[in-house]
Parts: structure tokens; C-alpha cells; sequence
């Protein structure tokens, strides 16, 4: 039960699509907070609770580099289960919606 309670935690916390976004850009390694601002197009306050979010969680963690906070993924096997929703997993389910809608 346990296990179930933290998995759903994790899906909830990818759910959101700025914090998608930020893991993401994670995937290629670690970035300060000032590279993530920009490229997710949003203020620095947000970008940081998305980061607390996805610390929380433990799909990310940080370290002091200087006077710079750097992020990255916890776990590059969190990919895995990024990936595996691909085009053909996402097509069948909207086959399945319209299926259902028809």
C-alpha cells in the first residue's frame, strides 16, 4: 500500500506540465535554477516551487555549487517510465476515447 501511495505521489507530481517540462531539460544533466527560468519561460519564484515539488517527491535533487543551486534527476531510470508513454501508447488511447465516445 505503501509503495502504491508513493507512486501515486510521483504520477501526480508529472503531471503537471512545467514540472514535465523542467525534468525534461534535467535529462541532458544538471542546471542552476537561472538556466531552467528561461527555458521554461516562467519567474524564478515558480520554477523553485516546481523544484520543491519534484525534491519532495525525490525525482530530483540539488547540490551548492558556489553560490549556484544545481538540480538533477535522482534517478536517470525515471526515464524509463517517461518514454514508455510513447506515440503508439498515446494513439491507442485516443483510439480508446473516441471508441468510446462514438
Amino acid at each position: 500500500m505503501k509503495n502504491l501511495r508513493f507512486k501515486a505521489k510521483m504520477f501526480k507530481a508529472l503531471s503537471d506540465p512545467v514540472r514535465f517540462e523542467i525534468l525534461e531539460y534535467l535529462r541532458s544533466g544538471e542546471k542552476c535554477v537561472c538556466e531552467i527560468v528561461p527555458h521554461v519561460g516562467i519567474s524564478q519564484p515558480v520554477v523553485s516551487r516546481h523544484l520543491a515539488i519534484l525534491k519532495r517527491c525525490g525525482l530530483v535533487k540539488d547540490r551548492q555549487k558556489g553560490n549556484r543551486r544545481l538540480y538533477s534527476v535522482t534517478n536517470p531510470g525515471l526515464f524509463r517510465v517517461i518514454d514508455a508513454v510513447n506515440d503508439e501508447l498515446l494513439d491507442a488511447l485516443v483510439r480508446h476515447v473516441v471508441e468510446q465516445i462514438a
